[in-house]
């Protein structure tokens, strides 16, 4: 009597321990599905914020479409009939643009920079009030030419926009149309250039550019009507059909260009970086699902002799398997709901208290975008690896137990 109750004693330990086992997998294998969700809805969030805000730097400065000459570096603005393009559907403006490479001085500092002549309307599609450092956002000021420069273009040669006078006054060296070097005269022709605003774009714009009123750049580079390119803003549904037809129009003369082709490394680095981080995680999903395999595992071998005996009342293969695949299904899922509820709740805590912020940036709040076809795009990932990862292993488990 006293070795049967000792004996039953030591098989309800060993039972328990084995029961608690199966339970601390298949905790474990809740908890890895809910991380790596969590973290899929998060990643994929913090990367469309960062693409927005990439887009945005860009964007906002760089002209939805940009038409240059395939002839020379500049034409005639008269070839070029601008109220017959402001007529195509879907664009908003037109401007007139000079670019060129130019050289300022600061003191004893020299730096070369890319002097951009344009027109009024360019500084309000670009929304240049929105992206000032400080200063004025204004080309023009009692009826004499300024320029809004570049903030780390002025900061590497030290110049700063005073708060006593509100501007800054650089030496402009703009080389001449015409000059010789075989000549005695200095190629260039030297001006003061009156600063009184600094813009912050993205690194490219903020090293290189001084925005100057065109009429000053046509007088500074002697261009009379010749101009290098011509900006068009167009709305963003119908960048790709106003293009067609600047192509069309213009394309055997024209280089027609629009910003995401122009920045195309940067769009297609930023996306490149998404699809990896993704594919990455995955992987990881696959790996944390091999817990769910040893949970079932654990569980079949738990089950044996229940399974043994329900064999015996006639059950067949195809329904213990059922059994043991939805058992799977139910602890990936708690996983996955968990992940779900964990990694839209930090985007949406995120978004609306910036408890991250952009190190670098004043203060400026992590951007986050949540959508809702990032979230359907993960829920339909992981429940197909969740069940793959539950019907092989059950399958073979079946098989290989039950004769049947």
């Amino acid at each position: 009597m006293k070795v049967s109750f000792f004996i039953a004693r030591r098989y309800l330990r060993y039972t328990r321990k084995q029961r608690n086992l199966v339970n601390w997998i298949t905790r474990i294998s809740v908890v890895g599905i809910a991380v790596i969700t969590a973290a899929l809805v998060i990643i994929l969030s913090a990367f469309n914020g960062i693409e927005q805000m990439v887009s945005k730097l860009y964007s906002d400065y760089d002209p939805a479409i940009t038409m240059r000459s395939l002839e020379g570096k500049t034409f005639d603005s008269t070839t070029v009939k601008l109220d017959n393009l402001r007529k195509i559907p879907g664009v908003i403006s037109v401007s007139k643009a000079i670019e060129e490479t130019v050289i300022i001085k600061h003191g004893k500092k020299w730096i070369n920079a890319r002097m951009v002549g344009v027109d009024y309307s360019f500084t309000d599609a670009c929304n240049l009030k929105e992206h000032m450092v400080d200063g004025y956002p204004y080309l023009e000021e009692n009826g004499q030419p300024t320029a809004v420069i570049g903030a780390s273009l002025l900061d590497k040669i030290d110049g700063y926009i005073s708060e006593m006078d509100g501007y800054e006054e650089l030496m402009l060296y703009t080389p001449l149309r015409d000059a010789s070097m075989t000549r005695l005269k200095s190629p260039f022709k030297v001006s003061p250039l009156k600063v009184v605003g600094r813009m912050n774009y993205n690194k490219d714009v903020n090293m290189s550019d001084v925005l100057v009123p065109i009429n000053y750049a046509e007088t500074q580079l002697n261009y009379g009507s010749d101009i290098t390119s011509v900006y068009i803003h167009a709305e963003k549904e119908n960048i790709e059909s106003v293009k067609t037809v600047l192509q069309a129009k213009f394309g055997e003369k024209f280089q027609v260009k629009t910003a995401a082709e122009k920045n195309e490394l940067i769009f297609k680095t930023s996306e490149s970086e998404k699809k990896i981080v993704v594919l990455i995680l995955l992987f990881i999903f696959v790996l944390a699902a091999f817990n769910l395999v040893a949970s079932l595992n654990m569980l079949f071998i738990e089950k044996k002799e229940n399974i043994e005996t329900m064999e015996r009342f006639g059950a067949t293969r195809q329904f213990i398997f059922r059994i043991f695949f939805f058992e799977g299904i139910l602890i990936a899922f708690k996983g996955i709901l968990i992940g779900l509820v964990l990694g839209v709740g930090v985007c949406l805590l995120q978004m609306q208290f910036a408890f991250l912020k952009m190190p670098n940036s004043g203060g400026e709040a992590f951007p986050i975008i949540l959508q809702v076809k990032d979230v359907l795009f993960i829920l339909g990932m992981v429940v197909l690896l969740s069940v793959l990862s539950s019907y092989f292993p059950v399958r073979y488990l079946v098989k290989k137990t039950i004769i049947s």
